[in-house]
């Protein structure tokens, strides 16, 4: 990796300064002067940034190219490679050609830019959605808004300090067929409604091993891609993507996928708070690489009147009720599938359709309208959602990181006497064996019960699991307490 130039170091030197002394006071890194909210007029251009653009990142630089009153003023990313691409599909529109950042300290102390779209690695969502509060900017952030509760709490409380925007990226709150889906649950149509069964089965296959320090490909500036996480070599085949199946940066399919199904099976179940508990079993089956989430993960989160089981596949498996990718809601008197994002269908309790919900959305077009409106409320994904979403991926994760080995012919105790739980457990066994993995003598891994005070977000009498709602920042990527 080359070295950085003398006019970087002064620059990135003088923003740790203005970052710490804003940490040191109990304030954010931009958090020094008052930021003036800019209400924009009907013929006013929102300036936006486009920061991650990789993979989701683009879809987010179309949808604002194809928004009249939305100008793309600047396209940021690490790895200076996708610069020509990212200029090039807004020139294609007939757009400005963007300026280019790789540092997103400087795009948010640009005052021209009045909103960021942010589609980086999991680990830099809530810091980067901090810093860009901080600075005067609304935000859109994609899903999980957070890489552990603690962060995900402290942006909310920024947003709201700060008379911000802020935008999760859990895109299907913004689509009629799903939103419809939804009201026909918590009106009871279906009766009542105790459980709702979230299903994230995606083929993962192995990443492979890369045994040792691995080099940074050209152009990227790897401290920065790193930035809240410990400096360490790169040690996987894939700088991109295959983070997600690491704890420094992602947070499994649980939070990756998992998180949109997650949302929805909270959402119908009208739970505008955390779980009182969770557990969670699993292991990385049917492979052995560098990956350390989960490929197979089943979680249970009791509301006390109602639960949801969450349950990951990553080997090749046959649908569950109609839906690989989904949630179902078990009603006395029926039940709902939604299988997509734009909706699904309701059955009675002999598995008849009685109703279907269709129709799509647009939540990059919601969020420009709240931008203009100043009220979050018109958000139809506010980030207090996209913490409390986020945050129940990440107590699963929690419970199976704390869990010990077991074999899977041992006597199933994780569950207690919750029926559904257990029966999904042993189909989850039958799809390892379908995998042509044995399980005779396997061990799985099993996660403590974990009691949680959902009004203070902190577990109830186990330190171990409330360190883990937190992680240790790198010097200069703090998120501000």
């Amino acid at each position: 990796m080359k070295g950085i130039t003398r006019r970087r170091f002064l620059e990135d030197s003088m923003f740790a300064a203005a970052a710490a002394a804003g940490v040191a006071g109990g304030r954010g890194a931009f958090a020094a002067e008052p930021k003036r909210v800019r209400k924009a007029g009907p013929n006013d251009q929102i300036r936006i940034a486009c920061i991650g653009f990789r993979g989701q990142g683009q879809n987010h630089i179309k949808a604002y190219l194809g928004m009249a009153d939305v100008t793309v003023a600047t396209l940021c990313d690490v790895d200076s490679n996708l610069f020509a691409n990212g200029v090039k599909m807004c020139e294609d529109k007939g757009k400005k050609a963007p300026k280019c950042e790789q540092n997103l300290r400087r795009v948010l102390e640009d005052k021209s830019i009045d909103a960021v779209s942010i589609a980086t690695p999991n680990h830099w969502h809530s810091l980067a959605a901090i810093w860009a509060m901080q600075a005067g900017k609304d935000v859109y952030v994609e899903k999980p808004i957070s890489h552990n509760v603690w962060e995900g709490r402290r942006l909310v409380e920024i947003a709201r300090q700060h008379d911000r925007i802020c935008q999760a990226g859990t895109q299907c709150r913004s689509q009629k067929g799903m939103r419809d889906a939804i009201q026909y649950v918590q009106t009871g149509k279906i009766g009542k409604v105790s459980l709702a069964h979230g299903l994230c089965y995606r083929d993962r296959g192995s990443i492979g091993i890369a045994g040792g320090e691995q080099p940074i490909p050209p152009g990227i500036d790897y401290d920065l891609w790193l930035g809240p996480a410990p400096k360490v070599p790169l040690t996987r085949k894939q700088l991109h993507y295959d983070w997600h199946w690491f704890w420094a940066y992602g947070n499994g399919d649980l939070g990756n996928q998992g998180i949109h199904q997650m949302d929805i099976a909270r959402w119908g179940l009208k739970k505008d708070r955390l779980a009182d508990s969770v557990v969670c079993l699993g292991g990385r089956f049917g492979y052995k690489d560098d990956g350390e989430t989960p490929n197979t993960q089943l979680t249970l989160l009791d509301y006390g009147d109602s639960q949801i089981l969450f349950e990951c596949r990553g080997l090749k498996t046959q649908p569950h009720k109609g839906a690989k990718v989904g949630v179902v809601f078990y009603g006395e008197e029926g039940y709902v599938v939604v299988p997509k994002y734009e909706g699904g269908a309701a059955f009675d309790l002999n598995g008849k359709v009685v109703k279907e919900f269709g129709g799509g959305g647009d939540h990059h077009r919601n969020f420009i309208d709240a931008v203009r409106s100043r009220k979050h409320t018109d958000l139809t994904g506010d980030c207090l959602e996209g913490h409390l979403s986020s945050a129940l991926c990440h107590l699963g994760n929690i419970s199976y990181r704390l869990g010990t080995d077991e074999p899977f012919d041992s006597a199933n105790k994780a569950f207690g006497d919750n029926k559904e739980a257990h029966e999904t457990f042993a189909r989850i066994q039958e799809h390892l064996k379908d995998n042509a993995v044995p399980i005779e003598g396997l061990k799985y891994h099993v996660g403590p019960t974990l009691a949680f005070d959902s009004k203070a977000e902190r577990f109830v009498g186990n330190e171990k699991a409330n360190a883990m709602l937190t992680r240790k920042y790198r010097e200069g990527f703090v998120v501000p307490a």
